[in-house]
């Protein structure tokens, strides 16, 4: 049995850097990978081999839709605002002939406090890819059947 799969290509951008912890005025210094990785663990989903932060890459002028994700609904995972919902799916993202696997990272938008994202830029948790920067073209495979790319 063969799994459909979507391509598109994209390109590393700057994020909010409230994730990893960079933000100068974030309340979250060490991040919000790090502070959420123990409360998705509990739930199943597993962020301790990747970076503690997100890559964002956009596809625009592309946008995307998750059909079918891993969700966990309502996690409490800061004293500091209520439950938040976040979905997550396999992705692959290649740059320079390298292949990196990781998961769309979704924090949805009805149950986030702030730091939106455009919606032609997805977030990814990834490994540490020494070298990858802003301006970076990449290329992105996922599941067909959990990854939905329109105009």
């Amino acid at each position: 049995m063969t799994i459909d799969t979507v391509t598109c290509q994209g390109k590393v951008i700057p994020g909010h850097q409230v994730a990893s912890g960079g933000a100068l005025n974030s309340p979250y210094p060490k991040g919000t990978i790090e502070m959420q990785t123990p409360h998705f663990l509990a739930l199943g989903v597993d962020l301790r081999c990747f970076y503690p932060g997100t890559l964002n890459v956009s596809i625009a002028p592309y946008l995307f839709e998750l059909n079918a994700p891993v969700t966990l609904p309502q996690v409490k995972w800061s004293a500091h605002h209520d439950s938040e919902t976040f979905s997550f799916a396999a992705v692959e993202l290649c740059w320079r002939q390298q292949s990196f696997r990781g998961l769309i990272y979704y924090p949805h938008p009805e149950t986030k406090i702030n730091h939106f994202q455009d919606p032609s830029v997805l977030e990814l948790l990834l490994p540490k890819i020494s070298g990858l920067a802003y301006g970076a073209s990449v290329s992105l495979t996922a599941s067909a059947q959990e990854l939905i790319i329109e105009k």
